[in-house]
């Protein structure tokens, strides 16, 4: 499968009318992240229903924001900047009973032409050496962030929640990635949840390109664009391996970045796990 070809609607509409995938009206790249087996907590699986990942809520419809309750969800964490949402006109929406937290891995400091500049290069790219130079801008930046929803994991075992940057691709990914490497999930199954996002992406490849194309480097370059928002699954293995060689571990990155201790992360790590016979 080639990353920069579209994909055919017919393959994508059937991908994302099954699990993980759900929908939400006016919500691209939305899917739970329940019933993953744990490979370290034996016979027990990622709580359905209770974490969810996707792309920025700011299009989504009225009907959009009933599948979103009807999911269980209350908390929205934005991880995008607020550089970003006044860049792009993208406003979180205001959902009657659903609160939305603002979580942003990036600062407006962070948001330089010149700090920009070097990130699109390296987007532009598309090589994995590149991406794991800015997946470890945002491991050395997102502590306050991760830490954020982690806490939130810990504290509210009950409460369903989504988080979301722009195109759930990058800062979403690599929460993602800590919070099922905590739960104990295969790499290679961590790796095929973060490919997903090649299909979860189709839908808005259009609008996408459009906003890219606004950005210097990637008006006259199409595949620079389309490289931006490759995600292999080699991509993730990666990072995995990054994060083990650089960080020491994901338990040891959330000690040092997220400030947790042991026992706040065996409670995160039960309020994400369940008896596997609890799958739906």
């Amino acid at each position: 499968m080639n990353d920069l070809e579209p994909l055919d609607p017919a393959y994508v509409a059937e991908v994302l009318s099954r699990p993980p995938f759900v929908t939400i009206d006016g919500v691209i790249n939305a899917r739970d992240l329940g019933t993953y087996s744990s490979e370290t907590s034996s016979g027990d699986i990622t709580r359905p229903r209770f974490l969810f990942r996707s792309a920025e809520l700011s299009k989504i419809t009225k009907e959009g924001e009933q599948q979103l309750k009807a999911l269980g969800i209350s908390k929205v964490f934005d991880l995008r900047s607020d550089t970003e949402i006044h860049k792009y006109n993208t406003p979180q929406p205001e959902i009657d009973g659903v609160d939305v937290v603002r979580a942003p891995v990036f600062q407006t400091e962070d948001y330089s032409p010149e700090m920009m500049a070097k990130r699109y290069q390296l987007y532009a790219s598309g090589k994995t050496e590149a991406f794991m130079e800015l997946y470890s801008q945002i491991l050395d930046h997102g502590g306050p962030s991760f830490g954020t929803i982690l806490r939130h994991i810990r504290d509210n075992p009950t409460e369903g929640c989504i988080f979301h940057c722009t195109a759930g691709k990058d800062r979403t990914g690599i929460i993602v990635a800590i919070i099922l490497k905590l739960a104990g999930v295969n790499d290679s199954v961590i790796a095929d949840d973060y490919a997903l996002t090649r299909v979860g992406r189709e839908p808005a490849r259009e609008m996408i390109m459009a906003r890219l194309s606004k950005e210097p480097l990637f008006a006259s370059n199409n595949e620079a664009a389309l490289n931006m928002f490759t995600c292999r699954h080699d991509t993730m293995l990666a990072f995995l391996s990054l994060l083990e060689d650089k960080y020491g571990g994901v338990e040891a990155y959330c000690k040092q970045f997220l400030d947790l201790s042991d026992d706040d992360l065996n409670v995160i790590r039960k309020n994400i796990l369940v008896s596997g016979a609890s799958r739906l």
